[in-house]
């Protein structure tokens, strides 16, 4: 439900809400918050809350270290877990310097501006994700271990699938914070979940993933679990994907509703992102570890297309009607989903506005090819520093994020290659680096 300011006051007043959270991300997708008292929310709109910028990964230096936040009064929610007495809601949040300048680094203003050009050039973009995670059992002081939840395998049930009443916990979360859940089930790995969500406009679903992997930590820690999205956290089973669903209408018509695809435009909107998807992967799998998930238990590892096939980067699902889509697998949970979103829309329209034509399908399962047949496809960067060495050379990228924030994610992550690079055992300094914070 969309609110007005004046709405969102007189539901504050009228619900019991005390506290406010008013929620943003870094630039590499972590989302941080402040609390604010109930009464300091006026405010909050009229004239922003002020954060130390200068604490915050990859935002301002000390010197300069001002911004604000400014709540968008469109994405209230209820935190469900928090006491029903003394309640707790979350916006999230634009940023903003003190001059009322939207701040370079707000990635979730990123996304909007892709938006934007999308309705400028007639298209609605609708996306749907699906967002795999596991769950480990915690110590006796509540500490994660690496020790998996259960032994299930794919849709498996109960007793093998311990995860059932984690897993319809979080899916009544959602539900009580207004993301629709569609279908939940066990993974491939041991401790593997997957909950899928119905799609909305882009900026939403990016909204809503960042809420979704919230309520995810959330609910299995108050079941003494701990919720990794870690792309692999156990090497020798399947991998963590976050698969991108991707639909454009126009004048009120999906145009990938044939089934053959048949349309023009999303022709050349797949065409678009094969085009841009080496540019592209240092932000859509921005970690060492999403480069061990490529290649394996359906995790693409070349840039293709297909119907149906699932070892592929992109396919067709054989869906119709308002589900027909483009399915883009090859980014991983410890993306920043306003980056990687915009990244993708960008890079379809610049191939509709180009007329890219799509290259055939390749309909063969690519795990089992040989080299003759894989000569002419490119495959997806071996490691994060390939991916980010293209990434520093590309002139899409850094037409949309801009050369400062460019130079920050890239020098980010520069350091955690060159520690994990320099490190014996990359094993446990990616248990390091990420298990616990992705």
């Amino acid at each position: 439900m969309t609110y007005t300011m004046k709405e969102v006051l007189e539901f504050v007043e009228e619900n019991d809400v005390k506290f406010i959270r008013l929620a943003f991300c870094d630039i590499l997708g972590t989302q941080k918050n402040i609390s604010i008292m109930s009464q300091e929310l006026e405010r909050a709109f009229e004239q922003g809350i002020s954060f130390d910028a200068s604490s915050i990964l990859g935002f301002m230096n000390v010197e300069k270290s001002d911004l604000f936040l400014h709540p968008d009064p469109s994405t209230l929610s209820i935190l469900p877990w928090r006491p029903q007495q003394g309640r707790v809601i979350r916006f999230f949040c634009d940023i903003k310097h003190p001059d009322g300048r939207a701040f370079e680094g707000d990635t979730r203003n990123i996304l909007k501006k892709a938006v934007s050009r999308a309705e400028k050039m007639g298209y609605i973009c609708k996306i749907g994700s699906e967002c795999e995670f596991y769950l480990f059992e915690t110590d006796e002081k509540g500490r994660p271990t690496y020790i998996p939840h259960d032994e299930g395998r794919y849709l498996d049930i109960a007793p093998l699938d311990k995860g059932e009443n984690v897993r319809r916990e979080i899916c009544l979360s959602l539900e009580q914070m207004g993301i629709q859940p569609e279908s939940s089930h066990h993974e491939q790995g041991p401790g593997q979940n997957e909950i899928d969500f119905k799609y909305s406009d882009a900026l939403t679903a990016a909204d809503n993933l960042m809420t979704f992997k919230a309520v995810v930590k959330a609910v299995a820690s108050r079941n003494g679990l701990f919720a990794s999205f870690m792309p692999k956290p156990i090497l020798s089973e399947s991998g963590s994907g976050l698969h991108i669903n991707l639909s454009l209408s126009k004048d009120g018509l999906n145009i990938f509703k044939e089934r053959d695809n048949d349309s023009s435009a999303a022709k050349s909107f797949i065409a678009g992102v094969i085009d841009r998807m080496l540019d592209i992967t240092a932000f859509s799998n921005s970690i060492t570890n999403s480069y061990a998930r490529f290649g394996s238990f359906r995790a693409p590892k070349f840039v293709s297309w297909s119907h149906q096939n699932r070892s592929q980067l992109i396919r067709i699902p054989a869906e119709t009607g308002e589900y027909s889509r483009m399915e883009l697998r090859s980014p991983d949970p410890a993306c920043n989903p306003y980056i990687t979103f915009a990244l993708i829309l960008h890079a379809g329209l610049d191939g509709i506005e180009r007329k890219l034509e799509l290259s055939e399908p390749i309909n063969n399962n690519l795990y089992n090819s040989n080299g003759d047949e894989l000569r002419n496809i490119k495959a997806l960067p071996e490691n994060l520093k390939q991916a980010l060495d293209i990434a520093s050379k590309s002139s899409f990228v850094k037409s949309i994020l801009g050369e400062e924030m460019l130079g920050k994610y890239l020098e980010i992550k520069f350091e955690e290659w060159e520690r994990y690079f320099e490190s014996e055992d990359k094993e446990s300094i990616e248990k390091q680096m990420y298990f616990r914070r992705i």
